[in-house]
């Protein structure tokens, strides 16, 4: 089926209490064993491209083949700029055929981040495409994380019209030093005030127990990133160590690297179904 927007799967996914899980791709391999293991699942995904990956030709050809794959495909597609940069960069990927956008104004003061999210609504909106903004930060790494509130979110978003709402609940972006705590009840009152899909940044080693506590408290989408891709690097140099000298062609090398990322997205689609 050809690509969709985030209105065709995430509103039902928080009525439902369940989350559909976003992965961040960067080549052939990463976006195939995505594909292929919610293909597997019968479930709708969001295979989503960083914003650093429009410097080139790379956002380009993720978006052609995965158009390719959807249209083969009657499971549920939404292809996905992750924490775009400028209304430029938005409508960048727009042109690409990219179904959603994200705008990251999160380090903006909040009037500001109001002024360019609802700018980039009506950019997203005309182009028949949905949008994701993020208030409180979501930090990389040891940056500080500045929580949500639920007054925030609600002038948020009935001042900007957004489809999608990222919050801060204690997430970071990247590998934990310690193991997260989620403030469940923070999140329970944004959803409250908040009627449209929420989503939850940093999701790579969150427990599956707190991220199911997030799901039933409205959180529609939760982002996957660096353990996915941390996973490939790792399960592709312990290909290339085993081959030592002895040549072996690109494909065969990265199959079972693919055959590993699959079971790895198919364990976390699976989890945020609450299957177990």
């Amino acid at each position: 089926m050809p690509l969709v927007t985030f209105s065709a799967i995430l509103p039902q996914a928080r009525l439902a209490k369940r989350a559909v899980a976003a992965f961040n791709v960067a080549n052939m391999e990463t976006v195939l064993a995505v594909f292929r293991a919610a293909e597997h699942e019968r479930s709708p995904v969001i295979i989503q491209v960083y914003q650093r990956l429009f410097a080139d030709e790379r956002a380009a050809l993720i978006a052609a083949m995965t158009r390719q794959l959807a249209d083969a495909s009657d499971i549920p597609v939404a292809l996905h700029l992750d924490h775009g940069e400028s209304l430029d960069q938005l409508r960048q990927a727009l042109r690409l055929g990219y179904t959603s956008v994200m705008i990251d104004g999160s380090k903006r003061p909040f009037a500001e981040n109001i002024a360019l999210t609802a700018e980039a609504a009506r950019i997203a909106h005309d182009a028949g495409a949905t949008l994701e903004a993020e208030i409180g930060h979501v930090p990389f790494g040891d940056g500080e994380i500045e929580l949500s509130t639920a007054a925030e979110a609600e002038a948020f978003v009935a001042q900007t019209g957004v489809d999608a709402l990222a919050i801060s609940i204690g997430t970071v972006h990247g590998f934990y030093k310690r193991e997260p705590e989620l403030d469940i009840a923070r999140a329970a009152e944004i959803a409250a005030r908040v009627p449209i899909p929420l989503v939850l940044h940093g999701g790579t080693g969150v427990p599956a127990a707190q991220l199911r506590q997030a799901v039933a408290c409205g959180v529609a989408k939760v982002n996957i990133a660096t353990e996915l891709q941390s996973l490939f690097l790792k399960r592709a140099a312990a290909e290339l160590a085993a081959c030592g000298e002895k040549f072996r062609p690109v494909d065969l090398c990265l199959k079972p690297v693919e055959a590993d990322v699959q079971t790895y997205v198919r364990d976390k689609i699976r989890s945020l179904n609450g299957i177990d």
